[in-house]
């Protein structure tokens, strides 16, 4: 059994003049076709190298544009060539100048020769495809595309709407049904004999010449026609990314590339000097392996399109942003954020610090500066306290600080006086946890001894912002964990919220406390909520915060058997 390379070579030619050795001296007659755009010094210098080889021939030189007919012609160029000069070939395998045998070549011709009528090409109906890039799985057999899609974008873009307006559709010859799949095949000479020998050939080229990347689809539909048995598969490993561009294998995927099992593997790096001395060695004589197995290897490439789409919780950067409908828009762990404490305690701050064994922050979106623990100006991961760069992207600042501290518990306090962009983000993180004391933003207006008069409006301004926050906590779209309590209900027993607050933060933690935050005096606080009412204002946030709460207990904190509960 003959079989014969067809190659398609426009760059590192030095690569593809070991290749084609490596083919020929194994006994595999080889035609390989320059892009007409390759300089004529490169091709006469190739030629050179490869003049002692008989069986290696060139075939005339066509100008290859991505996406035209131009890669079917030199196919069916080098084929009708190779076919001609080498009566012999049995099968013809079209590769191209980055492509790389994985095995042994002996391996692939017993291979062939067990298959003797048997032509690989990945052939599947238009109904069936799902990797295309896009769109225009139909529209590229019944639209025209003149116009070259990386040159002349804006014209091929406009071409394409308007022939969609006017409901322009193209007649697919009678016969054909159109088929897509890899370009990269091995066909039977008998088959190739059919495709190019037919009489319907010249009205198939001239259909063909104004289909979208009829490389993907010429011989992939006239193969349906002539062939006696289509495997529908490509012996070639050949894996694309998201975009639809295809993987480019370099020396560190030795091991990932032997697992494969493949023949041939496209696309190699033209410097990847390990892989081009491993598989062009002289073989070893060993038992034969196994049948070729690509998809082995697919989960791997498909962990890698979720990475590069979703990327890793919380990490966010130059080189990989990603938007909000692939996911990955969350935080790399779990924070909490405390609003109203800071405003209830008087040292509230060093005793979560102590009792969550957490890193706690002050407003991290104060309007002025970001209170970082220990007053921090500058946090891990070089973070600045700006407030203006905190505000360009309150999104990335959040998750970077989250990031930066992998393995330590985060812990901020948040309020309506901060800088309120960054609640969206808050609601949606399932890490996030929100503990709210609604209604305490209040406290530090009436301790700071102004009139009543003078700080309602400003009551009034926070309270709808507070109640703004805690609607869209309440949405059925958050994802964030929420404990809400009214600053009345609180105060009347702190104990119970505080344990819930270690035991979310610091589950290992001791369950029985044996110190409690300093609550501040809040003595008079409920005939200042009530003046609030008698000038028109509605504290609806507080809660029902009676007149006649103990006096002691707002002043002392929480009764010595509350501690202990």
């Amino acid at each position: 059994m003959t079989l014969g390379i067809v190659m398609l070579c426009h760059t590192a030619l030095h690569r593809a003049a070991q290749v084609a050795r490596h083919w020929a001296v194994a006994g595999c007659p080889v035609v390989i076709h320059f892009d007409r755009r390759v300089p004529d010094s490169d091709r006469a210098e190739l030629v050179a190298a490869l003049a002692d080889l008989p069986d290696v021939r060139f075939s005339a030189r066509v100008a290859c544009e991505w996406g035209t007919f131009s890669l079917v012609e030199a196919t069916l160029i080098a084929t009708t060539q190779l076919l001609r000069d080498f009566p012999g070939a049995d099968h013809v395998y079209l590769t191209s100048g980055s492509c790389l045998p994985l095995r042994p070549v002996a391996e692939l011709q017993a291979y062939l020769a067990a298959h003797p009528g048997t032509d690989f090409i990945e052939s599947v109906t238009t109904a069936d495809v799902g990797w295309t890039i896009g769109g225009l799985n139909k529209e590229r057999f019944t639209l025209r595309f003149p116009f070259s899609w990386r040159k002349q974008r804006r014209l091929f873009d406009g071409y394409v709407t308007l022939q969609r307006l006017l409901g322009v559709r193209r007649r697919i010859p009678a016969g054909l049904v159109p088929h897509l799949g890899s370009q990269w095949w091995c066909l039977t000479r008998r088959t190739l004999e059919g495709i190019l020998q037919s009489p319907d050939r010249a009205r198939h080229d001239r259909y063909f010449r104004r289909v979208w990347i009829p490389d993907e689809s010429y011989f992939q539909t006239l193969v349906r026609k002539v062939s006696a048995k289509v495997e529908s598969r490509s012996l070639t490993l050949s894996k694309f990314d998201f975009q639809g561009r295809p993987h480019v294998f370099y020396d560190d995927h030795l091991h990932l590339l032997r697992r494969s099992e493949a023949f041939l593997a496209r696309k190699i790096w033209p410097d990847a000097d390990l892989l081009y001395a491993t598989y062009l060695a002289p073989a070893d004589p060993a038992a034969a392996r196994p049948e070729p197995n690509p998809g082995k290897i697919d989960r791997l490439f498909a962990k890698a399109v979720e990475r590069r789409t979703k990327g890793r919780p919380g990490l966010f950067m130059q080189s990989r942003f990603p938007t909000k409908a692939r996911g990955g828009n969350r935080a790399a762990a779990p924070y909490g954020v405390f609003e109203g404490f800071a405003d209830l305690f008087e040292d509230f701050h060093p005793w979560l610090a102590r009792v969550a064994e957490a890193r706690v922050h002050g407003h991290l979106f104060a309007p002025n500066r970001v209170h970082f623990a220990e007053d921090e100006t500058i946090f891990k991961g070089g973070l600045s306290d700006s407030a203006t760069l905190r505000d360009y992207n309150p999104r990335s600042f959040l998750t970077n600080l989250i990031w930066n501290s992998r393995g330590e518990r985060q812990c901020f306090h948040f309020g309506p006086n901060d800088a309120q962009p960054i609640t969206l983000f808050l609601a949606a993180d399932p890490n996030a946890t929100l503990m709210i004391v609604s209604g305490a933003f209040a406290i530090p207006l009436w301790r700071s001894g102004r009139p009543v008069a003078d700080i309602r409006a400003e009551v009034a301004r926070l309270q709808k912002i507070e109640a703004e926050f805690i609607a869209l906590l309440q949405a059925p779209e958050t994802k964030a964990r929420v404990r809400l309590w009214s600053l009345a209900d609180f105060v009347e027993d702190p104990v119970e919220p505080l344990h819930q607050i270690v035991d979310d933060l610091n589950p290992r933690a001791s369950h029985r406390m044996t110190e409690l935050p300093s609550m501040v005096d809040l003595t008079g606080f409920a005939s200042f909520i009530q003046e609030l009412r008698n000038q028109g204002m509605q504290p609806v946030l507080m809660g029902d915060f009676p007149t006649e709460i103990d006096r002691t207990q707002l002043r002392d904190g929480p009764s010595h058997s509350q501690q202990a509960k």
